[in-house]
């Protein structure tokens, strides 16, 4: 794809990866993904934030043909889908600065060889002038990266915003036009990669504030014009109360455990309680993870094997202590044949989620009546816990 003008003298460059299924070997990727660059030209000097990643360098170096000069390679995270082809350009214009965090620095050194001369490193804050054209530098960690920042445009108001608010769709559409479709791939986006830090989200979501942006252009996905579609699903996202959602990822051998969970959701959907069911076996564990950004609590189903919980079980709950969503009850349902500690292993393996855990209702065999029973009395204790603390 050709380098794409934004205004006078700010252009997309980039690639779109439309085959790409999964991102880091865990994330899946639906809609593919876009390595957003940007190119900056000044009155005085030439800044190109961010590269791409370097399977798709050829596309990025035919764009820079008739490039006659690069001053400044802005380095706002240094992963490889951002910066693993910041080597390729300053092979082509070696007078190129490479412009970075201080903790950035180290980490361009260690993860791609680029030589320490080569870069220098900004404040929080900082400023530099391209001439008629500055770039303000402003430091989020976090973000999801301990080096990352953003870098904002001046004169045109506009905030590039690396991944924050980033989403992974390819497309051949440079601006937003269609903002469900983007919202959910934001969502899923935030799910996967930002819920973990929320709470440091939070400051740098209160740190961008004052600044009057107009468009805000991300490293991954499409640019928005209309900046209150990302900004305003961002607060509701990190800063928003969970909502009457019960999220139930489950997995079941040979349907005890699937009569249990089809019990339950029956009765918290008889007490007005929204409810997501995953079956882990079949799953995209992004759906999962955008579900979580909303849940009050969470119900994990699953049978015993081998004295502990179905891996597939186990693995939902350690992502869910990964993703630290804000949920605020969890509890687990599920069937064994002679015994186990699947309550026991379950409990070990969320120390990061600061919940209330529920009364598990666990049966021997298939459920019978006196079990169902048990389920009906979750889904009552369900319902009043979200009463008592105002989710509605």
């Amino acid at each position: 794809m050709h380098k794409r003008k934004i205004r006078n003298h700010i252009y997309w460059l980039g690639a779109e990866d439309w085959e790409r299924r999964l991102f880091d070997s865990l994330i899946p990727l639906p809609d593919g993904t876009s390595y957003n660059a940007y190119l900056i030209e000044g009155s005085e000097k030439t800044a190109l934030l961010d590269t791409v990643d370097p399977p798709m360098a050829e596309e990025l170096m035919t764009q820079l043909n008739g490039v006659p000069r690069i001053d400044f390679v802005v380095s706002q995270h240094a992963e490889q889908d951002h910066s693993g082809t910041i080597p390729r350009v300053l092979d082509r214009f070696p007078e190129a600065k490479v412009v970075a965090t201080p903790k950035a620095k180290g980490m361009l050194v260690d993860l791609l060889r680029i030589s320490e001369d080569a870069i220098i490193t900004v404040a929080d804050g900082e400023t530099i002038s391209l001439g008629d054209k500055t770039l303000k530098f402003i430091h989020t960690p976090w973000v999801h990266w301990p080096e990352t920042m953003v870098t904002y445009l001046e004169e045109e108001r506009i905030l590039f915003s690396c991944d924050f608010f980033g989403s992974h769709i390819a497309t051949g559409d440079l601006v937003v036009n269609d903002e469900n479709r983007v919202y959910e791939a934001a969502k899923r986006y935030y799910a996967e990669i930002m819920m973990p830090f929320r709470s440091i989200i939070k400051k740098n979501l209160e740190k961008l504030a004052p600044y009057d942006i107009a468009m805000i252009a991300p490293s991954h996905g499409q640019i928005y014009n209309r900046p209150s579609l990302i900004l305003d699903a961002y607060q509701e996202w990190v800063l928003g109360p969970p909502h009457n959602t019960v999220v139930l990822p489950y997995v079941s051998m040979h349907a005890s455990t699937k009569r249990m969970v089809d019990r339950l959701a029956s009765a918290l959907v008889d007490r007005g309680i929204r409810v997501e069911l995953f079956d882990l076996s079949v799953t995209d564990i992004g759906k999962l993870a955008m579900a979580l950004v909303d849940a009050a609590t969470v119900v994990v189903g699953s049978p015993t094997v081998l004295g502990g919980p179905h891996p597939l079980a186990a693995y939902g709950v350690f992502l869910a202590n990964v993703l630290r969503p804000k949920i605020k009850f969890l509890s687990i349902i599920g069937s064994y044949g002679w015994g186990g500690k699947m309550v026991e292993t379950f409990a070990g393996m969320i120390p990061k989620l600061k919940v209330e855990v529920l009364k598990p209702v666990l049966c021997k065999g298939l459920p019978t009546e006196v079990d169902y029973k048990a389920l009906d009395n979750l889904a009552a204790a369900i319902s009043e816990k979200h009463r008592e603390n105002n989710i509605v």
